[in-house]
């Protein structure tokens, strides 16, 4: 799990804002430590964002950046996320309206079920019986529960609201003409795709000399060519892969990594997989990580297009829910209070009114038409 969060101010008026910096400031004062004030950026009705929350969500997407760009160093990650400070700050307005939103239709107890759902999840999937016993693992591995619960929470919200009110209304408000039309026009899009489904032997570059890796890839792939070889037993024996837990997965899965669209599997998998067939093994495949040997346990060729009311009408509102949803943000901030602070307004107010806005060119990871 990577994302690290901090600490959220929540401040409800200018007044209370003016109260808690006085009573820091006397404590500061008592204590010898330097003074905090905090900042308002934007004020959303009743609530407003701060400066210490564009700070948060700044830090946090600076090391989600350095996460993915494993060249860049945190004061690159840092230095490309301040570019896209009013771009944030439009977000954190954004999810102050849908927050709000979310309490007008009594989503709490919906979302807080799915908070524990989804946490249930998480502990299942590393062998961790009780939401307790979680809590402790994540305290172990520097994260704060408390703080998890409530990204999370605050994610699930917003698909929540963006779902239900956007993405569900234009799913069901489309025609059976409309439907049929679309796919008439974009049959290609529904062609079955060809899937693959793969098995692995990893095999580690840490801490070992690289030709000694490389030469004991070529071996095992000459022993699962052999006559007769079962890659389950090779895969539980040599595959080096392992959980979060440090514990190796091969023994278990006999090295079966499941079934894939051809399209979605990244270009050097794909590549090194070309031209195996089913029952076949790949030559070794070079990674960052270490070696990878394949084998394809079963592929299924494309086929042809059928008609599916239900993915049709997904498929529509994939392509027009950017749209909608920032029609939907705009009513939003149309019926809402939104006051900017002067040093930010001229740089926030055209993201928050060009086409397009952060909050809806997402899309949320496991949903499809929103997280209802």
């Amino acid at each position: 799990m990577n994302n690290k969060n901090f600490l959220v101010v929540r401040l409800f008026c200018f007044a209370l804002l003016g109260v808690l910096c006085a009573s820091s400031f006397a404590s500061a004062q008592e204590e010898g430590e330097p003074v905090v004030v905090d900042e308002v950026i934007a004020q959303v009705n009743n609530d407003i964002v701060t400066l210490s929350m564009l700070r948060r969500e700044m830090r946090e997407a600076a090391e989600v950046l350095r996460q993915t760009q494993r060249t860049m160093t945190p004061e690159q990650a840092t230095a490309e996320i301040a570019k896209r400070q009013p771009e944030i700050i439009a977000s954190l307005i954004n999810e102050q309206l849908l927050l709000q939103r979310a309490k007008e239709l009594n989503l709490t107890n919906e979302v807080e079920a799915e908070v524990n759902r989804r946490m249930l999840a998480v502990a299942k999937e590393q062998g961790i019986s009780t939401l307790e016993a979680l809590d402790q693992a994540l305290r172990q591995s520097g994260l704060n529960p408390v703080e998890v619960r409530r990204t999370l929470r605050t994610e699930i919200t917003k698909e929540y609201v963006l779902g239900g009110e956007v993405d569900q209304r234009l799913l069901y408000g489309l025609s059976t003409e409309e439907v049929k039309k679309y796919y008439d026009q974009n049959q290609a899009r529904f062609r079955q795709p060809e899937t693959i489904e793969l098995s692995e032997i990893f095999l580690s570059l840490a801490g070992k000399p690289e030709a000694e890796v490389k030469a004991r890839a070529q071996a095992l792939v000459q022993q699962a060519r052999a006559a007769n070889a079962n890659f389950g037993e090779l895969a539980a024996a040599n595959s080096e892969r392992t959980d979060n837990a440090g514990a190796r997965t091969g023994a278990q899965t006999k090295g079966k990594v499941g079934a894939f669209q051809v399209q979605d599997l990244r270009t050097d998998i794909a590549a090194a997989l070309k031209n195996v067939q089913s029952g076949q093994t790949s030559d070794p495949l070079r990674t960052d990580e270490g070696y990878i040997i394949f084998r394809v346990d079963k592929r299924t060729a494309s086929g042809g297009a059928s008609f599916d009311d239900r993915k049709v009408r997904e498929a529509i509102v994939l392509e027009r829910r950017g749209a909608e949803r920032t029609k939907y943000l705009r009513k939003l901030r149309g019926e809402a209070y939104v006051k900017i602070a002067d040093n930010y307004r001229a740089s926030v107010e055209p993201i928050l009114n060009a086409a397009a806005t952060p909050e809806t060119t997402t899309t949320p990871a496991g949903t499809t038409t929103g997280g209802r």
